[in-house]
């Protein structure tokens, strides 16, 4: 049994890597690894340069956001665009 996969019944205490437990078909349990730690099976780590991941650090990156003064102007303009459009509609249902 892997380490990795090892999981620890919190009801019976035993060691078993599949869903339930074998010995008291309980779903409650703790994997090992969370105690133990679980060396690195590979000899180097895997490369991280996928696509999803090179997006995924773009998005969560604060220096790449556009700055804070700029969010506030755009949200102002859309704010006041906002205003206007009904402050126009209630115009034109008065006049009616």
């Amino acid at each position: 049994m892997q380490l990795r996969n090892a999981r620890l019944c919190l009801d019976c205490e035993e060691v078993h890597d599949v869903q339930q437990c074998p010995a008291c078909a309980s779903e409650s349990f703790a994997f090992i690894s969370r105690w133990v730690a679980a060396p690195e099976r590979r000899a180097r780590p895997r490369p991280s340069t996928s696509p999803e991941a090179e997006a995924y650090r773009h998005l969560t990156n604060p220096e790449d956001r556009p700055s804070q003064t700029l969010r506030r102007l755009k949200q102002g303009a859309v704010g006041l665009t906002a205003v206007g459009v009904l402050g126009w509609i209630w115009s034109k249902r008065q006049m009616k």
